[in-house]
């Protein structure tokens, strides 16, 4: 039995030692396609738990931005309010001044003014903030990464702080530019405008287009500067101008700076902060309409769907209306205006590029 078997493995000697080869290859092949496949699942699973990660880290960080915006309205709201001081006029005003007539005029400048900035100051305040929490989200998700690592981390405490208070150019120097900028401009659009005249919304609509017109295109006696200027002066003095002695922060800090500026004049920018006012005007505009409904007790008002559209009130009433937005504007209680601004698509969205640009490994090595 055994020399058959023997005698017929050398007759078939290349025949057994090709199937051998065979049936080993197809073992081996089997093998490394379960490591392969292996493989391939823990780095898929391992890719989505990075993914939701990072996800995760994205939406937190998005509530420290909403809660951020929040918390800095007040300051907001009382720079505004000091520096546009209506309320001075309105206690002159209860003792019946001999100017009276002048007192009017001066406050229906400062009226219109404080409110215009408050509108482009909140607007300006949620995309920056946007902007540099989600770059500064950007660099803390990859330092958090690759802390295990040994790397050390390109956005330490220190650096936040420095780069964060940033933000007081908008709240000091851009500010009271855009004071300036916004009170020309309503001095140039409403200054004519008499008390008694009546306006109705959509006069009114169209005077507040023609302030923003100013503002942000100016003309050819008088350009405007980019609303960005308002928000980041185009150097930064403070470090910049120390061209010798500067610390591994400070040059980490104008890092972030200068990629935060390149942001806030990309096009991109420009369109999310236009859809922005665009909004918050609309918003403004939609406050100051409930004080033009009619009494309850006109019943042929109510029944006319557009009867807004009718209705006109003299300049003179308007304004306390116009003087009192700035409660509804910058209000620390989550507002209709407030609200909209942070729920508006296109600033999600942005808002999603920036962290995304900035939590990429890649962006790390440019």
């Amino acid at each position: 039995m055994l020399m058959s078997m023997w005698n017929f493995l050398k007759r078939h000697k290349r025949k057994c030692i090709f199937a051998g080869a065979f049936v080993g290859g197809v073992y081996f092949l089997g093998k490394y396609a379960q490591w392969k496949i292996r493989e391939i699942q823990e780095r898929e699973a391992a890719e989505y738990i990075s993914q939701a990660r990072r996800q995760y880290h994205f939406e937190s960080n998005q509530r420290t931005c909403n809660m951020t915006v929040l918390s800095m309205l007040p300051t907001l709201r009382e720079a505004i309010i000091q520096n546009l001081n209506s309320e001075s006029l309105t206690t002159l005003l209860k003792n019946k001044p001999a100017n009276k007539l002048d007192i009017w005029e001066d406050l229906k400048i400062i009226s219109f003014t404080r409110s215009v900035v408050a509108v482009y100051s909140t607007c300006m305040l949620v995309v920056l903030l946007r902007v540099q929490l989600n770059i500064i989200g950007g660099y803390l998700y990859l330092d958090n990464s690759v802390s295990k690592n040994g790397m050390a981390p390109q956005a330490p405490p220190d650096v936040q702080q420095q780069y964060l208070s940033s933000i007081q150019h908008l709240l000091g120097d851009g500010l009271h530019e855009l004071m300036t900028v916004v009170k020309q401009a309503v001095r140039e659009v409403l200054g004519g405008v008499s008390l008694k005249q009546s306006l109705s919304l959509q006069e009114l609509e169209l005077n507040l287009d023609e302030v923003r017109a100013h503002v942000e295109e100016g003309c050819m006696a008088s350009p405007r500067k980019p609303l960005s200027w308002y928000m980041m002066p185009d150097e930064e003095s403070t470090l910049a101008a120390q061209a010798c002695g500067l610390t591994e922060n400070d040059v980490a800090t104008i890092k972030l700076l200068n990629e935060t500026r390149d942001m806030l004049e990309s096009p991109d920018f420009h369109t999310v902060l236009n859809n922005c006012l665009s909004r918050g005007f609309s918003r403004f505009l939609d406050n100051v309409a409930e004080f033009f409904r009619p009494q309850q007790g006109d019943a042929a008002h109510i029944s006319t769907p557009d009867s807004l559209s009718h209705v006109s009130l003299p300049l003179a009433k308007i304004i306390p209306i116009v003087n009192g937005q700035i409660h509804s504007i910058c209000s620390e209680v989550p507002s209709h205006f407030v609200q909209d601004l942070l729920m508006i698509e296109q600033v999600k969205e942005f808002s999603a590029n920036v962290y995304e640009a900035f939590s990429s490994p890649n962006e790390r090595q440019k």
